[in-house]
């Protein structure tokens, strides 16, 4: 099962009839994909399933009919144990952004994590898991896959905002702010701390 967000309603993408809740299903055909993702953005429903039997195809399949963008992020901790965060579009988000053509999936989320922030010194620790979003590129509806990584720093140096981002704040949370972040957040990042 996939569960990628649009508008921040889940599609999810299942091999399961049991997994739809017994209720209504799109096929996996272009025309189904677009009728949920439209109904998911105007709020007609609260949730929508895509239904494949083919559990290894299914996200191939889906990336056939929705243009795929892959991108690569960092869940930060510094020597505090706090944790790294973005504010852009009036929500506290993470630092990521997409991969340039022949960088690999980690060069990526350090350089993203580096320009987005200001932060340095950045270790990998492991990979945490991909999310997934429908976002609308010029009028085409196009699905982002996000690589989340785990990652420590030393760095306890300026923060800086990247601007040209609309990145308008970088600061570092503990876990009672973390938690008042993420009450104004998006739900792949909310999955990323458990909620």
């Amino acid at each position: 099962m996939y569960k990628v967000f649009v508008n921040e309603l889940p599609l999810i993408l299942t091999n399961k009839l049991s997994e739809t809740g017994g209720g209504e299903y799109f096929l996996l055909n272009e025309d189904s994909i677009q009728a949920a993702i439209k109904a998911l953005r105007k709020k007609k429903m609260t949730e929508a399933y895509i239904y494949h039997p083919n559990h290894e195809e299914i996200l191939k399949k889906f990336t056939r009919k929705i243009p795929l963008v892959v991108a690569a992020g960092g869940v930060v901790t510094n020597n505090l144990g706090e944790v790294l965060f973005i504010y852009r579009n009036d929500k506290w988000d993470l630092p990521k952004g997409k991969l340039d053509k022949g960088e690999s999936i980690e060069t990526c989320a350090i350089r993203e994590v580096m320009e987005e922030t200001g932060v340095k010194d950045l270790r990998i620790e492991n990979f945490l898991r991909k999310t997934y979003h429908v976002f609308s590129n010029n009028g085409v509806y196009t699905l982002k896959e996000v690589h989340w990584y785990a990652m420590r720093t030393d760095y306890d140096g300026k923060l800086k905002p990247e601007k040209k981002e609309g990145i308008e704040k970088v600061k570092w949370k503990g876990p009672k702010k973390i938690q008042e972040a993420l009450q104004n957040s998006y739900n792949n990042i909310k999955i990323l701390f458990g909620d």
